[in-house]
Parts: structure tokens; C-alpha cells; sequence
């Protein structure tokens, strides 16, 4: 369903669980981070009402998440870690040329985006069915739900403002490039690395 062209090593599991402490505050950080994003959004396309509606809605409910992910840390007695660079997005980022127009730009971001959103999607259902705390496995159960929706949004978006058929070559592109920056990643205890 998501289109991810390499799945997540489950041992990968293995490693979060050495360290809940980490995967909980890099998965903070990525919920304020998604918050960010659907803001930058707002700021950089307003004339596109029925975008700026989605990402009004998708900021409370990112929020929303962090909030969520912020009260498991307290209660296990932790304080929210600092952030550390995502190196999974930050190779990403690379994928398409900076330039063109500003359509271009925003499709480049919406897919971005969505393929950000279908990594962290496969990362809750793996965390769901593999990991030995209950809690944390019902935790990502109920959000694994809200990060599909966000994918298929964001792709949506792109299909609709981009040209269809440039926008589906740059969604496959976009996918086995991120392939091979997961070849790379799966050995830390960060949502995406």
C-alpha cells in the first residue's frame, strides 16, 4: 500500500528497544517537526485554500501527536531529550534539484512529505506488531492509522497541483532513491535512521 520499494529490517525493533528513552524523544521531535512542515506549508502556498484547510487541521493533530508521545516520556519517569539531526531526511532533502517553478517546488515538497509520512507509517506498524511493551505497541497501533492518511493527503496534494504523470515518474524516483538511503540506515534508535 505504501510503496516503499525496501521494508525496515525488523531487527530494527530490536535496537529501539535497547533505548524507548531515544525512540520516544526523536519520535517527539518528528511530530514537532511534521508540525513545522504542515505551518511551512500555510506560510508558503496560502492562496491554495483547500491545501492551507488540510494543513490547519493536520498542525492540530501533529501537535496533537507530539503531546501525546511528550506525556509516554513523562510518564516513564523521563524528560524530552534533545534533538539530533535526521539523517534520514536530510539525505532525502537531496533527491530533487533546487530551482524550477514554484509549483514545482511545492509538489517537490508535498512528495517529500508523503514519503516521510509512508516511512513513519511502516516504522508504527512494525513498532505495533513487534515490540515486547504492550503499551507502546497499542501506542503505534492507534497512530499507524493517522500517518497513512497523511501520506495519501500529500500525495494527493501533488497529483492534483503537479501534472500527473511528471508528478507519478517523480514519486517512483523519489522512492528508489529512498531505497537506497535505507540500505544505509535501520542500526540507530531514531524513527527514520
Amino acid at each position: 500500500m505504501l510503496g516503499l520499494k525496501l521494508p525496515t529490517d525488523p531487527r530494527w525493533v530490536n535496537i529501539v528497544e535497547k533505548n524507548i528513552h531515544e525512540i520516544l524523544t526523536d519520535h517527539a521531535f518528528c511530530e514537532q517537526k511534521a508540525t513545522s512542515t504542515a505551518i511551512s506549508f500555510i506560510v508558503l502556498f496560502p492562496e491554495y485554500t483547500d491545501l492551507v484547510q488540510e494543513m490547519t487541521a493536520l498542525v492540530k493533530e501533529e501537535i496533537s501527536h507530539f503531546k501525546m508521545v511528550h506525556d509516554k516520556i513523562i510518564a516513564r519517569g523521563w524528560t524530552l531529550g534533545r534533538d539530533r539531526k535526521d539523517e534520514y531526511v536530510n539525505k532525502l532533502m537531496t533527491f530533487f534539484p533546487k530551482g524550477g517553478s514554484r509549483v514545482d517546488f511545492m509538489v517537490n515538497k508535498l512528495l517529500y512529505a508523503a514519503l516521510i509520512e509512508a516511512r513513519s507509517c511502516e516504522r508504527f506498524r512494525l513498532l505495533s506488531e513487534e515490540i515486547n511493551d504492550a503499551e507502546l505497541a497499542e501506542f503505534y497501533r492507534n497512530l499507524m492509522a493517522s500517518e497513512a492518511n497523511h501520506y495519501t493527503m500529500f500525495l494527493g496534494f501533488a497529483r492534483k497541483y503537479g501534472k500527473r504523470e511528471e508528478v507519478d515518474k517523480k514519486w517512483q524516483d523519489l522512492l528508489n532513491f529512498e531505497a537506497e538511503i535505507m540500505k544505509e540506515l535501520g542500526t540507530k534508535e531514531t524513527m527514520h535512521g
